[in-house]
């Protein structure tokens, strides 16, 4: 969010600066809004997308209020969008600061989930 480390930001091609605590439906607004103008700005020739988890409620670091279906629902929506238009997607997991690895782990796997729900849903092989 706009307000987390580090301060000083470099900027970027395009910089998207949310407030602390929004949650599942303001997160996805703003993400859609993004997401569409920057593919519509940019054209991009491939996609690297970086799910972090940090966006989770629970998390130590982040200032977030998504839930985990929030997170599975960004993830499908970002996947999704890239394939219905053309664009190669490559995923990585990042952010998410948990104690509890189980947990953690389960939140890094969802982007996994739903790119696999998308590969069967456009029936990519």
């Amino acid at each position: 969010c706009a307000s987390n480390s580090p301060r000083l930001k470099a900027n970027s091609t395009m910089d998207v600066g949310v407030a602390d605590n929004i949650e599942d439906e303001e997160y996805m607004g703003i993400l859609t809004t993004s997401v569409n103008k920057a593919i519509a700005d940019i054209d991009p020739d491939f996609v690297l997308y970086d799910a972090g988890v940090d966006i989770y409620a629970g998390d130590k670091l982040g200032r977030l209020k998504v839930s985990e279906e929030g997170i599975r629902r960004r993830d499908r929506f970002v996947v999704d969008r890239c394939v219905e238009a053309d664009i190669p997607v490559a995923a990585v997991i990042g952010g998410g600061y948990d104690r509890d690895v189980a947990a953690l782990a389960r939140r890094h796997a969802i982007v996994h989930e739903e790119c696999a729900y998308v590969w069967r849903k456009h029936q990519l092989w």
